[in-house]
Order: structure tokens, then C-alpha cells, then sequence
């Protein structure tokens, strides 16, 4: 039965397995399930059924059970009413019950025999106690209080005879000697949560210990416990087993959750080294069969499987050997997989040819490197220093903003130097820029640049639009609103000076009617009912005249696209038309046809554009970078736009923090001279008096006492200049006076500064080193 996996499906679920010392039978527990299993090479073939007789009590409800390591006939059972149940699979009779051991109060939840003493049964129980039967006096020998509220799992040591595991719900771990009942001789804390099993390793002085806290750890016990490896699962573990033959191998189950059995390898605490799905639910057991490709569970599901090794499931082979992240700065880290024990080219053709088989068992310690590329940017003191003193923060905003980015630019901020660039966009006279393109359009479509001018700045102006319809008709050659044509209409080559007009706007009250050869005829049909909004624009003279004086003709030149087939139903002759004249077709019209088609179109009333407000979007900057801690161009932006800052939906009290923040900042870096510049440009009047506090400085006479009144060099009460001589010239400050604050002798600024400059003791040879700044 070691080549392929089988399992076999029951009435009820199983708490418990275990196997027979020569691994050839199971035995199942639960509630409702008591069986023992042969394991044939293919299948499960039932040997007994223990819950028959006349009482089936809660003797037979197990939470766990135990075989016999020396005598292939024992059985011991943890019963849910607090019994201890010993089992004889020898006795003739079908109840193979052979003793009930009733000491303990409140349920079983472990038994374990002992590996080389036959007749000692340990137990655990929710009672917190623990104790050792002698199967051949039919009584517990000896009782072991754990002083916790409950005992989950006890297990006989391995290595050492007389000693015992414990662990109990309260994340602790106890180490006992049989001999010594009264008290345990090792404790310690495992873990956060309760645990809820332990397994001593076959080889090493390692117990490895289970909790609700999501964690396998192994602990080594030789000496003082320490933790030497810790496994991070997905859920509560509530079953380990180590596999044997395989030091660093544990397997494990979910109590909740997971239903998957994984076995882990504990170097590699947080991908499984394999993974068995065939379950359904939780499993609640897990045994191996003394061969490390194949092994026993039980679960939720009422299923028994046997697991073989090839069909497990590799979860490292799926997870992803590289990775790659990158923050808001544009440094990025970059991560992979390195074999150490092979030079980088064998290690690349080792990957492409060779191909790792699905059932080794052999793990190979990872080993992976990471490589971080950052931005070549200068230290933050550096470009704060750089661009505190090199900000121009009072003038007009196109200025400002201009000699901003450069020096962002030089700091090397250039996503600072496009924050700035981006204000002087968004705020910094934006009719100018218009006017700028519409000037570079008119060098090639003078009147169609007039066009766009209507189109674009036709919003922005509120005066009444009395002439402007007139000198529109002029230029057009047409009354808004009908199609005309004709020889009797009269043509007009001067306007009225009392007309508001384009050219009214020229420099110097230059006036001048639009000059036109002959009024063009229009097409079929117009757009619109009502009526131009007038313009105010500052052009130059000479691009009005190119405007004015320009041939080309304000019509659509051609169909955008091409007609698919001759129109066969042409329209009416234009006299059809009650509107239009006669001559509406001569070739001198200026029209330009396709096909015979008129394709001129007439707008009269262009809609006002809605012009975009920046507002929002500048609040988001300045709060982004506040947030990303970069208060300087947040406060230095805020400054830079004046007036405009009070349509800015940001809170006084928040403009305030800005400011003392960065106030702050400047004076780390002792940039005083910015400080005060900030302060003088603040608008928040608790910033603005900044400067006006705390500058005086109360000075007292060295001789008598007292304080100096009217100057700072001469006492009026005892008339004496002593406490304002120089130190290193002897002669009485006049002017600005320095000291030291810790001898209090100073002088002249420039003597002082000049003695500090080659000696670093007080001049007057008191020893005092003294601070020159």
C-alpha cells in the first residue's frame, strides 16, 4: 500500500488515529467512530468495530487514542466524560473494553504510552492536571498539577526516561520528571495564544509546540529553551507530526480554515515544502508509517486517507523567485534568486536544462539578492538649504515662478522645478498665452486666427455687443441670420466712429473698416439664432492690419471627406429660394463648391467656453506635499501666489501649521535670514509678530548690579563703562556687542571673530573655551 493514495469513508468524523508498532494496522476514535483498519497494498480492510455491546456510553465518545509502541494489543482511549479507557483487542469476548480509569474530572484530550515502559499511560486534561497509570494495578499512580486551566497534549520525552511535555492553554510549556510529581522542573512561554499539540523530535533535544497563534515553533530544550525555528501558517494549528528520517520535516493540520495537511520544511518557514488537498474539511490526525513517503489522516469529512509523497503538491515550485517594487521617489528595489554553489552562467544553463524532479525530497537552502537603484539626488539638507536661500517669493508670479524652477531645477528637485513650471501655467496670465498662439497662428490664417479669438475669448468679455454684430456683417460680407446676395444691396466701406468695434481696440484709438471687394455669398442653411459677443482685445497694430487686410475667404475649402457616388436628385435652382439672389452662383461670388454643392457654413452666436479654475487642483498639491513631509513648497508656493491664495480651500489654522513648520526647519539649519524673510511675507497675523517678540535683551552693570537703562555701555547709577570694555582691545562697545554666554566676556564683533579664528579660549584668560559663531 505504498505506491498510490486511497482512503476509505466512514459514518461519522475521527478525532484520533494511530498505528500499531509494526505500522500495518490503524485505529480510528471520534464521537460516533471506533475501528482498526488493515492497510492493504491497495485499499482499507476493516478488522474490528469497538463500539458494540449491550451500553454504548460516553466511554466510547473519544477525543483521542493511543496504541501500544511494545504490546500490539493495547489500546488506549480519551473519553469526552473524563475516563480513561484501556483497551485489550486479546480478550475473547466482542467488548474488548479492559479497565476504565475515572480520575480525572473534566474531559481527556490526550493519552500517551510510554516508548519502552509497556504499562505507563499518561494523560492530559481539561481539569489541568496530568496523570500516570500502571496498566497492571488498574490505577493512577501519580498526579501532576499544572496550575493552568487546562492541559491540551502531554508526550513522554524520547531521549530522556523519566521526563514529560505538557502544554495547556495558556501558551505555556512544562517540562516534568516522574519521579517528581510535586512540581515541574523547566517552564516557559511558547506562545500568545493557547497551544493545542507538541511533539518531541526522534533525533534532536527539539519539541515542537502548535497554538492558536498561527505559529509552529521548535524549541530546543538541551540546555536553557530557545526558539530556533518558527513556522507562519494561515490559520490555528491543531496537530504536528515530524516525518522521519527527515531532520528539518514537520507536518501539520488546521483547526480551521485550512484543509489542506502541509508539510513543512522548518529552514523555510513560510511556504510549505508539500501540500496534501485531498481533503474536504479540517483534518483532525495526522500519522506517519515509519517511511517518510507515505503517511495517515483523518478529517472532518469522515474520510481515511493514505498519502503517498510523489502526489503531493509543491507550493515553492508556484511562487514567483523574483520581484520587483518601486516608491514614490522613483528608486527601485529588485529582487532574485541567486544559486551561490554555481557560477552565474552554470547557473543559467542549470536552470534552462535540467529540470528538478517533482518527487525529490532534498531542499536546497534559497538563497536571493537585492538590488536597489536610487535617484542620483543630493541629501535633503543639501537641496533644502539650496533652495530656501535661492527662492524669490515676493514679485510678480511669472517671475516668480520662472527663477523658482530653475533653482529646483539646480538643487536637482526636477519634479519641484515642473511644480513650479505647472503654477506659472495654471495662474500666471493665461490671456497672454493666448494671444501668443493666436499671434503664431495668424503669420499663416490671419482671419481664421481671428476666428479662434472669438471662439476663445468670447466669454471673458461683459460689454454690450452693439457693434460688433456690424463690424462682423462687414467682415463676413452678410446680414446674421439670412443668406444674401445680390446686386441690390449696398455695400459699405467705411464705419460710423461712434461704432464699438475691433478696431476701436487698437492702439491709439486706431479705427478702420474692414476692406472687402465684394460681399460673399453664403450657403443654403446657418447655424445659430443668436447674436456675437463683442471682443476686447490688446492687439498690436500691425497683426490687426495682416487680419484685416487678408485675402483669404471665410469658408469651408472643401467636404472633409469626399462624396461616395455622384448625387444624382441634385437641389433646386437657386431661384427656388424666396431668400436668396439671383446671382448666388456667379463664379466672382467667392464661393467654394463641391460639385455644384454649397458647403459654406454661418455661425452667428458662438456659446460661451467655460474657462477652467485651478483651484482644486492646486489645494491637492500643496496638501500632497504636506503630507509627504516637503513643507517648503507647499509654504513657498502659498507665499509666491498672494492674493490668489484666498480662493484656496484650505484652513487658516492648517496655513498656520505650514508656516511654523517650516519656520522650524529653516532654524535646524540656522538659515535665520529666510526665517525672517518668511515672517515678513506671512499673511497670518500670529506669524507676522513673530519678529516683534522676545527682542530684548536686559543687560546689567558688572559693577553695581543694576540694570542698564538708557544704553548698554554706560551704567547711570554707578557711571562706569567697565562692563562694556572689548576683551581683546580694551576699549568700550560702542556698537554691537558680543559675549559669551558662559564666561560673559566679549568685545568688538570683528576683534572677536578674528581671535576665534586662530584660539579657542576667551581672550581675557579666564580658560573658559568659548562658542564663536
Amino acid at each position: 500500500m505504498s505506491s498510490m493514495t486511497v482512503f476509505i469513508t466512514q459514518e461519522g468524523p475521527a478525532n484520533a488515529l494511530a498505528l500499531n508498532k509494526d505500522n500495518s494496522q490503524v485505529v480510528i476514535a471520534g464521537r460516533n467512530v471506533f475501528k482498526i483498519f488493515t492497510l492493504l497494498e491497495d485499499r482499507f480492510e476493516e478488522v474490528c468495530n469497538l463500539r458494540v455491546g449491550k451500553n454504548l456510553n460516553l466511554n466510547f465518545s473519544c477525543n483521542d487514542v493511543a496504541w501500544n509502541l511494545i504490546d500490539d494489543h493495547i489500546l488506549a482511549t480519551a473519553a469526552t466524560n473524563g475516563a480513561v479507557v484501556v483497551w485489550n483487542l486479546n480478550r475473547p469476548s466482542r467488548s474488548k473494553q479492559e479497565h476504565v480509569f475515572v480520575d480525572h474530572k473534566r474531559t481527556v484530550n490526550k493519552v500517551s504510552f510510554h516508548i519502552t515502559e509497556s504499562m505507563w499511560l499518561i494523560s492530559g486534561s481539561q481539569d489541568g492536571t496530568m496523570k500516570c497509570f500502571d496498566l497492571r494495578i488498574k490505577e493512577a499512580t501519580k498526579t501532576f498539577y499544572s496550575n493552568t486551566e487546562s492541559v491540551r497534549d502531554v508526550q513522554f520525552s524520547p531521549h530522556q526516561q523519566h521526563t514529560f511535555a505538557a502544554v495547556s492553554e495558556n501558551g505555556h510549556v512544562q517540562q516534568w520528571d516522574l519521579r517528581r510529581p510535586d512540581r515541574y522542573f523547566q517552564h516557559f512561554t511558547a506562545h500568545s495564544g493557547p497551544i493545542f499539540a507538541c511533539d518531541w523530535h526522534p533525533e534532536a533535544t527539539w519539541l515542537a509546540t502548535a497554538s492558536r497563534d498561527k505559529t509552529i515553533k521548535v524549541w530546543d530544550l538541551s540546555g536553557k529553551p530557545s526558539c530556533e525555528y518558527t513556522i507562519h501558517t494561515i490559520a490555528s494549528v491543531g496537530r504536528i507530526k515530524w516525518r522521519p528520517q527527515r531532520k528539518y520535516h514537520i507536518a501539520s493540520c488546521a483547526l480551521v480554515v485550512d484543509c489542506s495537511i502541509n508539510v513543512w520544511d522548518i529552514r523555510r518557514p513560510y511556504i510549505p515544502f508539500a501540500s496534501f488537498n485531498e481533503h474536504k474539511d479540517v483534518p483532525t490526525g495526522v500519522a506517519w508509517r515509519g517511511d517518510p513517503q507515505s503517511f495517515l489522516s483523518t478529517s472532518r469529512d469522515c474520510t481515511l486517507y493514505h498519502h503517498v509523497f510523489k502526489d503531493a503538491v509543491r507550493p515553492a515550485s508556484k511562487a514567483n523567485p523574483q520581484g520587483i517594487a518601486l516608491n514614490t521617489k522613483g528608486d527601485i528595489a529588485y529582487a532574485c534568486k541567486v544559486n551561490v554553489n554555481a557560477p552565474t552562467t552554470m547557473k543559467q544553463l542549470s536552470n534552462i536544462m535540467r529540470k528538478v524532479p517533482a518527487s525529490n525530497d532534498t531542499f536546497c537552502m534559497a538563497s536571493s539578492m537585492m538590488h536597489r537603484f536610487t535617484m542620483s539626488n543630493p541629501c535633503e539638507s543639501q537641496w533644502f538649504r539650496v533652495c530656501a536661500e535661492g527662492y524669490q517669493l515676493s514679485g510678480r508670479l511669472n517671475e516668480i515662478c520662472d527663477h523658482n524652477a530653475v533653482v529646483a531645477s539646480n538643487a536637482g528637485r526636477n519634479d519641484i522645478s515642473t511644480v513650479w513650471n505647472i503654477t506659472k501655467t495654471l495662474y500666471a496670465n493665461p490671456m497672454g498665452s493666448i494671444l501668443k498662439t493666436l499671434s503664431a497662428i495668424s503669420k499663416d490664417e490671419g482671419a481664421n486666427a481671428l476666428s479662434l479669438a472669438q471662439i476663445t475669448l468670447g466669454a471673458t468679455m461683459d460689454q454690450p455687443n452693439t457693434g460688433l454684430e456690424s463690424d462682423v456683417k462687414s467682415l463676413q460680407g452678410e446680414t446674421p441670420g439670412i443668406i444674401s446676395g445680390g446686386d441690390d444691396e449696398t455695400e459699405t466701406d467705411e464705419t460710423p466712429d461712434n461704432q464699438n468695434c475691433i478696431g476701436s481696440a487698437l492702439p491709439g484709438g486706431y479705427r478702420r473698416p474692414f476692406v472687402g471687394s465684394k460681399r460673399q455669398p453664403k450657403g443654403d442653411f446657418f447655424f445659430g439664432e443668436g447674436e456675437l459677443e463683442p471682443i476686447t482685445m490688446e492687439y498690436n497694430g500691425s497683426y490687426m492690419r495682416n487680419i484685416i487686410n487678408s485675402e483669404n475667404d471665410w469658408t469651408l475649402s472643401k467636404e472633409a471627406f469626399p462624396l461616395r457616388h455622384e448625387i444624382q436628385d441634385r437641389s433646386p435652382p437657386p431661384e427656388q429660394f424666396p431668400n436668396h439672389s439671383p446671382d448666388i452662383n456667379n463664379d466672382d461670388s467667392g464661393s467654394v463648391m463641391l460639385e455644384d454643392q454649397p458647403c459654406q457654413l454661418v455661425v452667428t452666436s458662438i456659446p460661451k467656453p467655460s474657462f477652467w479654475d485651478p483651484t482644486q487642483i492646486i489645494e491637492e498639491a500643496l496638501k500632497h506635499h504636506a503630507s509627504i513631509r516637503d513643507i517648503q513648497t507647499s509654504v513657498s508656493i502659498l507665499i509666491a501666489l498672494g492674493e490668489r491664495r484666498n480662493n484656496l480651500n484650505i484652513e487658516m489654522a492648517i496655513q498656520e501649521h505650514w508656516l511654523l513648520e517650516y519656520l522650524d526647519m529653516l532654524g535646524r539649519f540656522k538659515l535665520w535670514e529666510v526665517a525672517s524673510q518668511i515672517i515678513q511675507l506671512a499673511w497670518i497675523p500670529s506669524i507676522s509678530q513673530l519678529n516683534q517678540q522676545s527682542t530684548t535683551v536686559h543687560a546689567s552693570c558688572t559693577c553695581c548690579t543694576k540694570p542698564l537703562q538708557r544704553s548698554a555701555w554706560l551704567c547711570d547709577r554707578c557711571h562706569t563703562s567697565r562692563h562694556a570694555l572689548c576683551s581683546v582691545c580694551h576699549q568700550v562697545v560702542h556698537g554691537v556687542y558680543v559675549w559669551c554666554q558662559g564666561c560673559m566676556h566679549g568685545g568688538h564683533v570683528m576683534h572677536m571673530s578674528e581671535w576665534f579664528h586662530i584660539n579657542r579660549q576667551c581672550p581675557t584668560g579666564c580658560g573658559h573655551a568659548c562658542e564663536y559663531t
